[in-house]
């Protein structure tokens, strides 16, 4: 009798150590959120509400340059009035074209005063290689295409293919301010 409640209790212990096991290789090992989005957040679209001037769904940047990006943008917008937000993105759901998805990302959050249509962007995904500046009509005025894809090809591309992002983005985002003023 005696035998088999230890053989009982080994197979028991087997069990629930391989069990402990299991669970502790499949925890994250980073302390980075997951990024998820409900369907509150998504609501109808595939589009995310953005909750702040730096969205930073791929966790590229560290806390401290979140910070320094956020206060750049609302300094900014405190002296012009000129909204700016940038976003970056994982994958763009069910768009198959990321420069739509961008464009739809913006208007969908409503980036710029409606009266001055003074909003821009700058979306990108280090998982798809992509990025995009989206204007709106009142800041194409000022920043053209041509500038905003000059700032992207000779000031943010080469620093992200690199591998620095915090420094791409925050020289084109000096750059665009100087700009934009």
């Amino acid at each position: 009798m005696k035998a088999i409640l230890k053989i009982i209790f080994i197979v028991f212990l087997t069990i629930y150590s391989c069990k402990t096991k299991q669970i502790e290789k499949t925890e994250p090992k980073t302390n980075a959120p997951k990024v998820e989005f409900s369907v509150y957040d998504l609501g109808k679209s595939d589009l995310p509400k953005l909750k702040r001037q730096v969205n930073d769904y791929e966790f590229v940047f560290t806390m401290e340059q979140l910070e320094k990006l956020t206060l750049m943008i609302r300094e900014f917008e405190k002296n012009t009035t000129n909204q700016i937000a940038i976003v970056s993105i994982e994958s763009i759901g069910k768009y198959s074209d990321f420069d739509k998805f961008a464009v739809d990302l913006s208007n969908y959050n409503g980036i710029g005063l409606k009266e001055k249509d003074n909003g821009l962007s700058i979306v990108f995904s280090t998982n798809l290689r992509k990025i995009r500046i989206t204007t709106g009509f009142g800041t194409e005025k000022i920043l053209t295409d041509k500038i905003c894809k000059n700032i992207l090809d000779q000031t943010i591309i080469p620093e992200l293919k690199n591998g620095n992002y915090y420094n791409g983005i925050e020289k084109g985002l000096t750059e665009i301010m100087a700009k934009w003023k």
